[in-house]
Formats: C-alpha cells, structure tokens, sequence
C-alpha cells in the first residue's frame, strides 16, 4: 500500500534538540562547590571592622550670660506687677465697701445682734469681695438660729436670711432647774416658758417626750414624765402611758372617749382604763 502524504503543518510531538537544551539550563543553575583552600597561598589582608557604637556626646553650646540691663528690667517688672496687684486689692477692699446690710426672720434676735454675728457690725470695714459665709459662723452657731442664709447683692449690698428656733417646752432636770428647749432638744437661752413640762430619770427620752408632747398637743398636754418603762402624758382630759410612743399616735383619741378624767395605759396587747 502506498502511504498518505503528510501534511505541511504536522511537527515532530517531540523536539530533539529540547533535552540537551534542558541539560544546559540545569548545568548553568546548578550550585558551583566551593575549592578548599590552598594552605601554600598566603591569607589576604581585611580591613578590621568599624565600631558601631553610639557616636560621643556633643557638649551644650554655652548658654549667653545675661545682661545686667536685663536682669534689672526682669526685677523691675515683677516689682511693678506686684504693685499693681496690690493696689487692685486696696481698690476693691475701699471702692466696694459694704453699705447696706437686709436682715430679715429675725424675731428673738435684734438688727444689732444678728449684724454683729454676721460679722457685718462694720467693726472692722471691708469690701464686698471679702466678705464670705465663714465670718457668719458665729451666727449659725447661735442656739436660737435654726438656719441662715447669706446673699451677697452687687456692688455693696449683703442679705441676711435667718430662720429662728420656737420654744415648744420647758425641761427640768435633775436638779429642778427648768430651761425652754426647741422641738430639736436645743434649749434656748432668754426665752419665756412656755409648752408642757418634761421631766423623768433614767436614760434620756427627750426626743421621745417631745414627739409625745406635740403628738396630743391639740388635749392641752401639761407635762410629760419619762422612764425606762415608758412615757406618762398629763392632759386636760386624762392621763395616757405607754411604752411605745407609736402607740400614743395611734390610740390618742382614747382619751376624749373613755379617759374623762382617769388614765388609760396602752400595751401592745390591748388598753387598760383606770378612773
């Protein structure tokens, strides 16, 4: 049989030339192995290594001396400074003094006495920029002064607001001598008797008698008597004990319904009348 032509286009699937071609590039990358070295040749000289540390300090340049022209004029402005702030304090402490003084609450205590607890008796005159609530803590230490307010009003104008305590009773002591007291136990120095009589032994009830005290206020309550064991309140109505002041609040209309005139003893556990 005759063969078919081949054609022109068809190559070899092979290239011949490619594996030498191969075998060279792989000559060429191949690592080259270092010669031992020829003891009979001599070692070349190399250069020693240069430090590398940190270079040397550089010394400051020398500051320039000052002038004397420059330290006098330094000293002449904080000088001159001064002055002038202390000539800005005498201003204000002379320019702004304090001309008018507003008290108002006041009832027990005089103008005269509450200005002079205020510290604004003009004893010693000041300006309005000076003047703080720290000279007024002889007036908030007053026994009558409950509380007080202070309001500085510019430019030379103070405001006193005083808020005074009320006498409500009369304590006795161990020793008979009787002192008004305020509904807080403060007794108050001068002030007319008045409100019931609170009195007894043993530990201290007098917050206790002063709440029993104004709880049957509206009965006329005369005294009331205090002991380890309970409190007593006389009224115009009757006589109420009890150990408990709560109980006083809660049961005192007993009084109007079943004292008429006897006593009445409130426990826990349930009321005792005795006429």
């Amino acid at each position: 049989m005759t063969p078919e032509p081949r054609p022109r286009t068809w190559r070899p699937p092979f290239d011949a030339a490619r594996p030498r071609r191969i075998r060279q590039v792989y000559e060429t990358l191949a690592p080259v192995q270092a010669s031992a070295p020829n003891p009979d040749l001599p070692e070349p000289d190399l250069p020693e290594p240069a430090l590398t540390g940190p270079p040397p300090p550089v010394p400051p340049a020398p500051k320039p001396r000052r002038s004397l022209w420059r330290q006098y004029r330094v000293f002449l402005s904080v000088m001159l400074t001064a002055l002038i702030a202390v000539g800005a304090a005498a201003g204000l402490w002379y320019g702004l003094p304090i001309r008018t003084v507003e008290v108002s609450g006041n009832k027990q205590l005089t103008l005269l006495e509450v200005k002079r607890l205020a510290g604004l008796s003009n004893e010693r005159p000041f300006g309005w920029l000076y003047y703080g609530a720290w000279r007024a803590q002889a007036l908030a230490d007053n026994a009558w002064v409950e509380s007080a307010h202070i309001t500085r009003v510019f430019p030379d104008r103070i405001k006193v607001e005083v808020t005074e305590r009320l006498p409500v009773a009369q304590l006795r002591d161990r020793k008979g001598v009787i002192s008004v007291v305020a509904a807080d136990g403060t007794p108050l120095p001068g002030a007319q008797a008045t409100g019931p009589v609170i009195s007894g032994w043993g530990p201290g009830r007098m917050a206790e008698s002063l709440f029993a005290a104004r709880a049957l206020a509206r009965y006329n309550v005369q005294s009331v008597t205090y002991t380890p064991t309970g409190l007593t309140v006389h009224t115009s109505q009757g006589t109420i004990w009890s150990g408990n002041p709560a109980l006083l609040l809660k049961y005192a209309k007993a009084i109007e319904t079943q004292a008429q005139g006897g006593r009445i003893n409130l426990y826990p556990w349930g009321v005792s009348v005795q006429r």
